[in-house]
């Protein structure tokens, strides 16, 4: 009888093992994205990789919509095979959770992310932010140990000026945890001031909050110094 126990119990673990892991369900709002709609623009990217396959060990640029509305990209840093996959209105922890999708398959040599203004908008304080931005590099890091990884700083706009002291804290914050995580820190927050400390109002668009010309021009000469085989 004692053996016979035996055998169903190692019948049973045996096909426990073997059995295929339960399928993963839609992620959890908000613990894991910020918002369910981001799956369009998986899809949308998706779409785009299958229509023109994007160049493996590249240069990743993901995040928010500063980054998808740098349309200028690849003419702003020719010779560098670069990768937009910015998703407007994201949050740190939505690049994070999608990483797999919009990341990892290109295998690329560096990513350059911004995020984290959205996030402090939201209502996240900046102790979370940089949370989730070590999340972010713990998770490509796992898959992609020696990608280097460069940080673009929490930019102030005059449409969010309320908000620059939780982004001078997240930025200080995250320029600590960087230089222990071996990240590159991309300080565009200084430069985009004027001399009263307030966000320079010619940088951005009608809309106060995203950028123009003049003020790409200005990140494409913060970033240009961090970029591989730039």
């Amino acid at each position: 009888m004692r053996h016979l126990v035996l055998a169903s119990l190692l019948t049973l673990l045996t096909a426990c093992a073997s059995a295929p892991p339960a399928p993963q369900g839609p992620p959890r709002i908000p613990e894991q994205v910020s918002k369910a709609d981001w799956e369009q623009d998986m899809q949308r990217f998706a779409a785009q990789d299958a229509a023109s396959p994007p160049p493996r060990h590249g240069v990743v640029f993901v995040g928010s919509s500063s980054i998808r509305l740098w349309e200028t990209l690849a003419a702003d840093f020719p010779g560098v095979p670069v990768i937009n996959r910015g998703f407007g209105g994201s949050e740190l922890r939505d690049s994070t959770f999608y990483a797999d999708r919009i990341v990892i398959p290109y295998a690329p040599r560096q990513i350059v992310l911004y995020a984290g203004e959205n996030d402090l908008q939201m209502g996240r304080t900046p102790q979370q932010v940089v949370a989730d931005f070590r999340t972010f590099v713990e998770r490509v890091r796992r898959d992609l140990p020696k990608v280097r990884i460069a940080y673009i700083s929490n930019k102030p706009s005059p449409l969010r000026a309320g908000l620059l002291e939780a982004q001078r804290q997240a930025n200080a914050l995250i320029k600590t945890e960087a230089a222990r995580l071996h990240v590159d820190y991309i300080d565009v927050f200084t430069s985009m001031l004027d001399a009263n400390g307030q966000p320079r109002g010619e940088l951005f668009v009608e809309d106060r909050l995203h950028m123009n010309r003049a003020g790409y021009e200005l990140w494409r000469q913060k970033v240009a110094p961090y970029l591989t085989g730039h």
